[in-house]
């Protein structure tokens, strides 16, 4: 029996993207040719991956974007506002996967996992709220995401970002009620008076 090589699958995709694109030229599929495209593509990434999983890991990172680009593409005629957050959303979870094919030696894709999925949360936040209460959404989502590393990977240098960003989130979804400048001037006095005291007692 014949060995299957690999490069047959370069073969059928180069023919099926031909065939699509000209089929897309002459108008006969719109946008969904684009789709079908990168969704092969995409699967012959995801293909790699299976057939060696601890050893081909990396190919999950292009299958994932190239599978997020092809949903984007079907998606944004029905839901052009979250097409941002689709596309994001879809890498940031493309990490996540990541992460769970070796928890112990993949624990940083949780990071830029998190990142992106916030990102993608933003996108729809900025329709909804003012920039200023974006921002403390994009902090508290960071907060989660080193608070997911120092849980989940035991880091607990984790903890420490995942405090600061989480007091800035607050402090900026502070900002929709009224009383959101006197939290500001509190929180800046005691930053002050704290780094005073410490001050001192370490040159007493």
């Amino acid at each position: 029996m014949k060995r299957f090589d690999p490069r047959i699958i370069l073969g059928v995709l180069l023919v099926a993207g031909g065939a699509l694109a000209l089929a897309q030229t002459m108008g006969f599929l719109g946008d969904l040719g684009g789709a079908i495209f990168l969704g092969s593509i995409a699967l012959s990434f995801w293909y790699v991956y299976l057939t060696d999983r601890s050893g081909r890991w990396w190919a999950i990172i292009p299958g994932g974007v190239l599978t997020a680009l092809a949903v984007l593409i079907v998606a944004s005629s029905y839901f052009d506002e979250y097409s941002g957050a689709i596309f994001l959303g879809g890498i940031g979870l493309t990490f996540f996967i990541v992460y769970l094919t070796n928890p112990t030696e993949r624990w940083w894709a949780i990071i830029p996992g998190g990142v992106l999925v916030t990102l993608a949360g933003m996108t729809v936040a900025a329709e909804r709220f003012g920039e200023f209460q974006t921002a403390g959404f994009f902090f508290l989502g960071l907060a989660l995401t080193f608070l997911l590393v120092a849980v989940l990977a035991r880091m607990r240098w984790a903890y420490w970002p995942a405090l600061a960003l989480g007091v800035m989130g607050m402090l900026g979804l502070a900002s929709l009620l009224d009383y959101a400048n006197y939290i500001w001037a509190v929180a800046l006095m005691a930053v002050g008076g704290f780094l005073i005291v410490r001050y001192f007692t370490r040159s007493a």
